[in-house]
């Protein structure tokens, strides 16, 4: 009889991938955005290769289970990870919209928008009572359409999508209204990674906020005295919460020691990101320029920490495929 062809180790390694590893994409992603703002334009780029390579991964394996291994997809679709396909395609866009290929950051905000009705509703739909928190990632999904319609919507210029943006910007709180009451607080303390989302997605609320009051202009005339002056309090209060949560989960981590990696700190990462990009945004938006420093300083924190999960990412691989090698 024939052999048996043999999978290789390194391509069963990947199908073995869990659905939140989107969440690698989102803080390679964000990095290369608070990267550029701070003028590091040579590394952000290189940041933004590596993003978008993990991305095209990514997307041609979630067509090929989609296609092929319907019940496979379905059934991964339905946790929370699912999510980040949405969030790592709207951070992926908002970075080439900074670039100036607008027409490219239009298709991802498509694309983006094509999927989050879609797996909104089958993630939401399996909730459950205490959850951890990747629950966050449909508030992170809601408000990465709104951070890049309104990036969009600024770069253009066009209203209907600023206004699109807005919808989107109030719903996303709604979003993580829901989610926190879902959440187990306990995962502050005991999370292995994915529990620093409960303040990533109030960064990226923060950076939400900031785009829309950004995209306004004399040209496009969005906000009102009245409208502009909501927008300004509530980005700055999402800020405070953003960093008040940062504090926090800062604080667990230095009282309950989780040294171990785990492939759920990039989701650990992306929030550290995304709160440094959110006070650079909201320093300019708001011309709030004390804010600068102290944006700067969590966003090298948060390359030092992705340095970190990195490593650990190439060990954790190296030895889960010299494990499948193993007769």
């Amino acid at each position: 009889m024939p052999d048996t062809p043999r999978t290789s180790p390194l391509r069963t390694w990947w199908a073995q991938r869990p659905p939140a590893a989107g969440s690698a994409v989102m803080a390679t992603g964000i990095l290369s955005i608070g990267l550029h703002l701070t003028g590091y334009e040579g590394v952000s780029r290189v940041a933004l290769a590596l993003a978008s390579v993990a991305w095209v991964a990514l997307a041609a394996d979630f067509v090929v289970r989609l296609l092929w291994q319907r019940s496979r997809w379905v059934t991964e679709a339905e946790t929370p990870g699912a999510l980040t396909a949405v969030a790592a395609t709207t951070v992926l866009g908002t970075r080439f919209s900074a670039l100036g290929w607008q027409t490219l950051a239009e298709a991802l905000l498509a694309l983006s928008t094509l999927l989050w009705p879609v797996l909104i509703v089958l993630v939401v739909g399996h909730w459950k009572r205490r959850m951890p928190g990747a629950v966050f990632l449909a508030c992170v999904a809601t408000q990465g359409l709104a951070v890049l319609g309104a990036t969009l919507a600024g770069a253009l210029p066009t209203s209907w999508l600023a206004r699109a943006a807005l919808v989107m910007f109030w719903l996303g709180l709604v979003a993580y209204g829901l989610a926190l009451a879902h959440f187990d607080l306990r995962q502050v303390t005991q999370g292995a990674g994915d529990h620093w989302v409960a303040g990533g997605a109030m960064a990226i609320s923060a950076l939400a906020g900031s785009k829309l009051i950004a995209a306004d202009s004399a040209r496009l005339y969005l906000w009102n005295d009245d409208d502009r002056g909501v927008l300004r309090a509530v980005t700055l209060a999402l800020l405070v919460l953003d960093l008040s949560w940062y504090v926090v989960l800062l604080l667990a981590e230095i009282g309950w020691r989780r040294p171990h990696y785990d492939a759920r700190r990039w989701a650990t990462v992306f929030p550290m990101g995304m709160t440094a990009v959110a006070t650079l945004s909201v320093a300019a938006a708001l011309e709030v320029s004390w804010l600068r420093t102290p944006g700067e300083v969590l966003l090298w924190i948060a390359v030092a920490v992705w340095l970190a999960v990195a490593a650990g990412a190439v060990v954790a691989a190296r030895a889960g495929v010299g494990a499948l090698r193993t007769p």
